[in-house]
């Protein structure tokens, strides 16, 4: 029987050879600008908690506030008996927050976007997509009846010829679909034009602004970034980021939110998640405007790395968010890079493939507002010198 399988080991190791392999590494303890990775004291490069609100004292306590209330988990699926008062009070939150008349919870942001994009259009619609969109929107897209349209990465042009091709055709709906960040790469999606574009072609905009809340739009995210708000057809986001927190998040009209919950098979077939979950991703939306001065510092540690780094000789590609990528191209040395910081005592990784474009491999680098400017200075002075040792720079 096990060699059915055998291919997997080939398979892999090819991968290994090729440099595209992940080293899974474990936190020792909660998730912060500094670290205990396997062990090792280390600067946290590679985390998505920007605002380092992942172990704040208020989140902490609202979590254990909320399991002595609520117990440990909810039960049962949200549409049938796991819904409780918590959820509903997130989901009210949500609303606010992103400046919409509705908002609720999923269990994860891929499942907003797998479980949602296809049950918004069937075969007599159009979907509109970036060509460098997240793989839970493509594979949302993917899973649609609909025709699809890819243009060019930000390419507004090219997006505008899409939708005057969709008005030929004579689509019955049409949704221009972006990240908001683009995760890989950290520039921001145009999102001004996008809504423009949709609005004056007939077309719905959805966003998924995943590393866009708790980091634009003084941390309410795209749209307010843009002042959008509230224009946006459809809005999804994950408080697994800057929040802190965990689940996805979608925002909108009330009859899209009542729509989502009868229609989303990832929401209606999935458990809803625990109550002190609810709790938490609670206190976390109100901490963006209570302690506001943690996204001011997120932005000046990422103007001041920004440009230190490039000086450096590295190069950021179209960075204008906390997302810094210095991209090395070869994945092997990308890897290679990376294995150095850790024992430098920097806890970096490679993206490669297929994350990324082969031969686009790159360190992601992800600020938080938990780190100093000494921070900074260790890691960018290791920069310089690995990469002088591995003839980068």
């Amino acid at each position: 029987m096990k060699e059915k399988t055998e291919f997997l080991k080939r398979e892999y190791e090819q991968m290994k050879k090729d440099g595209l392999t992940w080293t899974i590494r474990g936190l020792d303890g909660p998730s912060t600008a500094h670290v205990s990775v396997d062990g090792k004291k280390c600067i946290m490069l590679a985390s998505n908690n920007y605002l380092d609100l992942a172990n704040h004292p208020k989140l902490r306590e609202a979590t254990i506030e909320a399991v002595k209330k609520y117990g440990a988990g909810a039960g049962s699926d949200w549409s049938i008996a796991g819904t409780m008062d918590i959820h509903k009070k997130l989901w009210d939150k949500i609303a606010e927050f992103k400046g919409t008349e509705a908002g609720m919870t999923y269990q994860t942001g891929f499942a907003v976007n797998a479980g949602l994009i296809p049950q918004l259009v069937g075969k007599e619609d159009v979907l509109i997509s970036d060509e460098l969109n997240h793989g839970s929107i493509i594979d949302g897209v993917r899973l649609s009846k609909a025709d699809k349209m890819i243009y060019s990465h930000s390419n507004m042009a090219e997006l505008e010829n899409c939708l005057k091709e969709a008005n030929k055709k004579d689509y019955r709906r049409a949704i221009v679909i972006t990240d908001g960040v683009f995760s890989m790469d950290g520039d921001v999606a145009k999102m001004g034009e996008i809504v423009e574009l949709a609005e004056e072609y007939g077309a719905m905009t959805y966003v998924d602004d995943a590393h866009g809340e708790g980091v634009l739009g003084n941390g309410h995210g795209i749209g307010r970034e843009f002042d959008v708000e509230g224009e946006i057809d459809f809005e999804m986001g994950t408080f697994s980021k800057a929040l802190g927190g965990f689940g996805g998040m979608l925002a909108g009209s009330k009859w899209l939110v009542k729509y989502a919950y009868n229609t989303s098979r990832t929401w209606l077939l999935s458990a809803a998640f625990p109550p002190h979950v609810a709790a938490t991703n609670i206190a976390a939306l109100e901490l963006i405007d209570e302690e506001s001065h943690r996204v001011k510092k997120l932005w000046e540690l990422t103007e001041y790395f920004k440009k230190e780094i490039e000086s450096l000789g590295y190069d950021t590609g179209v960075s204008q968010t906390p997302i810094i990528p210095a991209m090395i191209g070869d994945s092997n040395k990308a890897q290679e890079l990376a294995n150095r910081f850790y024992d430098e005592g920097i806890f970096a990784l490679a993206i490669v493939f297929p994350m990324v474009a082969k031969g686009k491999a790159r360190i992601r680098n992800q600020m938080n507002a938990g780190m100093t400017k000494e921070d900074l200075d260790y890691i960018l002075n290791a920069y310089e010198k690995l990469g002088k040792e591995l003839d980068l720079v």
